[in-house]
This record gives C-alpha cells, sequence and structure tokens, in this order.
C-alpha cells in the first residue's frame, strides 16, 4: 500500500501541534522548523514536519517488491501475457515475493508513459524496496544506468531477469526507426531554417 504524505496549511498544522500560528512564524525565520513554500509562495507543511515537531523519528515507509512488465503496442499484448508468466516463474524461482504487478503499453523510448512516472515518482517515495524487470529494455530503452542509480539512491534494487526472448527484435527495429525519423526532422527543419536565413539576407541586400 502506497504511503500518501498529508499536507497542511499553517493554521492546522499550528492547532495539531498546539501552537499558535506566529510560533510557527517565528521557527521558521529561526530554522527550527522551517515551512515548505509552494511555487506561489504559500507556506505549508508535511507528515515529516509534524514527527520533526514532536521529536519523533519518522516510520520507515512500507516497501514493495514491483514487478513491471511492458510491451511497445496493443498488437504485442500475448507478448505481454507471456512476459507476465515468464516474469511469475522467475520471481517464484528466485524467492521474490510479488507485492505488486505492473503492466503497461507504451514504446521504450516514451520517457512520459503514465505507469512509468508513477513508479518513478514511488521510487523516489522511498515505497519500492525491489523492481523487476524482464530486460532493461523493459524499463527504458536509453539511459538504464541512469535510473538503476536513481533507484539506488532512494533504497530501492531493480532486478533484470534478462531474458533475451522477451525482448521482441520488432521492438528494436521500432525504436530505431523512431530515432531515425526524430533526426531526419530535425535536420529537415534545421535546412528550412538556413533557407529562410539565406532568403531573408538576399532579400536585404
Amino acid at each position: 500500500m502506497s504511503v500518501m504524505e498529508k499536507y497542511y496549511k499553517v493554521g492546522e498544522f499550528a492547532e495539531r501541534i498546539g501552537k499558535s500560528a506566529s510560533t510557527l512564524r517565528r521557527w521558521d525565520r529561526e530554522g527550527r522548523l522551517v515551512a515548505r513554500r509552494t511555487p506561489s509562495g504559500h507556506r505549508y507543511y508535511t507528515d515529516e514536519d509534524l514527527y520533526r515537531a514532536f521529536g519523533i523519528e519518522q516510520p520507515e515507509p512500507e516497501k514493495q517488491n514491483i514487478v513491471y512488465c511492458r510491451v511497445s503496442s496493443r498488437g504485442q499484448l500475448d507478448d505481454l501475457q507471456s512476459q507476465i508468466k515468464a516474469m511469475e516463474t522467475f520471481c517464484l524461482g528466485a524467492g521474490i515475493p510479488i507485492g505488486e504487478l505492473v503492466k503497461e503499453v507504451g514504446g521504450g523510448m516514451n520517457f512520459r508513459r503514465e505507469k512509468f512516472l508513477a513508479l518513478v515518482e514511488r521510487i523516489e517515495r522511498g515505497e519500492v524496496g525491489r523492481l523487476v524487470i524482464a530486460h532493461k529494455d523493459r524499463l527504458v530503452r536509453f539511459g538504464f544506468d541512469f535510473f538503476e542509480w536513481f533507484a539506488e539512491r532512494h533504497g530501492c534494487k531493480i532486478i533484470v531477469a534478462n531474458q533475451e526472448s522477451l525482448s521482441p527484435q520488432q521492438e528494436m527495429v521500432q525504436d530505431l526507426m523512431s530515432i531515425v525519423h526524430c533526426f531526419s526532422s530535425r535536420l529537415y527543419g534545421l535546412r528550412s531554417y538556413k533557407k529562410r536565413i539565406k532568403e531573408a539576407a538576399e532579400a536585404n541586400e
């Protein structure tokens, strides 16, 4: 279960700890209990601040083992089911209890996948103990080393089953074609930009 942190307005937080809002402002100035601020400058506090105010050590969030399975398109849903079964078998053999199974359809080069971003946020909050994937590119096509470092910084170990058969070759081809298309579009845009500059220069001669 996710640990959801509660946010308190200044008055609400003051009432909870039995102090006045003016006392909180003084503590904020003195650095004793510094308030957090929204982008617009409004002060607020969290459960972490509540524990600090009472001098209580905050309990560690419950960590889960999460299996993440991904395919690039809905035409690969059968592959997704095979991947899930293979991961369940892998975890059973490795003695890893599965707390949650996350499955997603989306390209490995898309870092804005909804469930992927939610998973990154949960790792950042310290809620994930182990993340199990079939192969590195099930998480991301490129930049895996960075995400592994990020996970370790937040107490999460990424376990890669390294089952090459679960990384379809056609997906690699699709991703490479996406890269070619991206750079081709940029090159075309650069050429068009240079052409417009040249035309503007000639018109001013």
